[in-house]
């Protein structure tokens, strides 16, 4: 018998070669090949060759047809009784789709997704809870604890996937979770549980199920210390709706996004706080954001972002201090560093701040990832009031894209944030000068527009040269 020949499997695309390389010839990421076991082959006689079975499942025999004779029917969702995650993807759970929820270890992924095992088990679904990192006696505790131990729906725990398909057809579930893809293996395959080729072979017996018989699979996968999901990029690929969860665990906080959704929006966001009784969602999260507000301090500001169709009210903060090093710190949270970078240069060159000696640190407070450009006026205002030590008006609400001259561009949906700030009792906003021309209905809110930094600076008392 000839002697297996070892091969490498990149960690990002799933590629096999021969030979090890430092780039994947594939996808180009480097230093991602890694070493797979061989594939154990059996002699079926002296010269003979291996008889090797086939790799994947044959075909489902269909026809190809034109779309006359395709019946598309009605998207239908189900609510999956919590509302920022129906919010997420787009009005509930779809029959036969394949989501995938990504985060952080102990960022609220098994306790959410059991929340909505809960949720769905009481509202008659026929659901079963697959755990191949705990056991049944763990998730019950767990269940105990949020109160989601009086209700009908499964456990199992398990991790061969053959037994798991055996599971499914036997019970023929209407929803299923999988916590975790990365614990779940082929029996077959010699490679260990987690590697590329597990994973990928895991996800695609899944998804034929989910297809198959119109069950809806939710699997919970780990991400790497880059952020990404564990496991082959074709993952992502394969999956309907991928979910993220951000937060610091820091803060009771979790904010829930969704990276792919085939039957709604990208760009909405959850807001959910992490509470004893499990992950509780947060219908109005600007009154929870600007809740602790700090009262007449310099250097914070508030800004009305939107996260999808979403306005949300969040406090900016800014501490520009002397600095005592070579080179000035630079600190960012929640904001993109290279932005906050081409913000003070702009501030420096259009406005006269001397900031090539200050320490800057900025803040969103509550743990919020901003990257919309409408962030970069707030910014801007925050780090002038901390700089000068003024304090900036309360009743003020400041938004507006900053381009390299120091124009204030026009926003999206100026309109929306007006209503949201109006609703929380602001009375004035800043904001560009072009977003306004563009509204159609008057507002009791007293709009100030302006068309650069400094009419911003002058409109809000701060605007001083040298």
């Amino acid at each position: 018998m000839a002697r297996p020949k070892l091969s490498y499997t990149c960690t990002v695309c799933g590629a096999e070669t021969t030979k090890w390389f430092g780039q994947c010839p594939d996808c180009g990421s480097w230093n991602t090949l890694e070493e797979s076991a061989p594939k154990i082959q059996t002699a079926a006689g002296f010269g003979a060759a291996d008889k090797k079975p086939l790799k994947q499942r044959g075909g489902t025999g269909s026809r190809a047809m034109t779309f006359a004779e395709i019946e598309a029917g009605k998207q239908t969702y189900f609510t999956t009784g919590i509302s920022e995650l129906d919010r997420v993807l787009g009005g509930g759970l779809v029959d036969g789709s394949l989501l995938l929820f990504g985060g952080e270890p102990g960022i609220g992924k098994s306790t959410l997704l059991l929340q909505v095992c809960h949720a769905l088990s009481l509202a008659g679904k026929r659901v079963l809870y697959i755990t191949g990192e705990e056991s049944a006696r763990q998730v019950k505790l767990r269940a105990s604890r949020l109160g989601a131990d009086r209700s009908e729906m499964l456990v199992l725990a398990e991790n061969a996937m053959d037994a798991i398909e055996e599971k499914l057809n036997e019970i023929q579930p209407d929803y299923a979770v999988i916590d975790s893809i990365q614990t779940m293996y082929r029996p077959e395959m010699a490679s260990a549980p987690g590697s590329v080729s597990q994973i990928r072979e895991s996800a695609s017996l899944l998804m034929r199920y989910a297809k198959t018989n119109g069950c809806t699979m939710m699997l919970v996968g780990h991400v790497t210390k880059e952020g990404a999901i564990a496991g082959p990029r074709v993952l992502e690929h394969m999956v309907d709706v991928v979910l993220s969860f951000e937060g610091d665990h820091q803060h009771e906080y979790r904010l829930l996004r969704a990276n792919k959704n085939r039957f709604g929006s990208v760009n909405e966001l959850g807001v959910f706080e992490m509470t004893a009784q499990g992950m509780m969602p947060v219908d109005h999260p600007s009154e929870t954001l600007l809740s602790q507000r700090a009262k007449n301090a310099s250097g914070s500001c508030v800004l009305c972002a939107m996260e999808g169709s979403r306005p949300i009210l969040v406090d900016i903060q800014a501490l520009v201090t002397q600095s005592y090093y070579t080179a000035p710190r630079r600190t960012v949270n929640g904001i993109d560093n290279a932005r906050i970078m081409l913000l003070l240069a702009v501030l420096e060159k259009r406005a006269g701040l001397r900031l090539y000696n200050q320490d800057v640190y900025i803040n969103v407070a509550g743990g919020i990832s901003l990257s919309e450009p409408a962030a970069d006026l707030a910014v801007c205002m925050a780090a002038v009031s901390s700089f000068r030590d003024l304090v900036l008006p309360a009743e003020y609400a400041i938004m507006g894209e900053v381009g390299l001259a120091g124009e204030v561009r026009g926003i999206s949906h100026l309109d929306r944030r007006i209503a949201e700030c109006a609703r929380l009792g602001f009375t004035d906003i800043v904001c560009p000068k072009d977003s306004v021309k563009k509204l159609k209905e008057q507002t009791d809110v007293r709009l100030h527009p302006v068309d650069t930094v400094a009419q911003a600076m002058a409109v809000l008392g701060v605007f001083s040269r040298g």
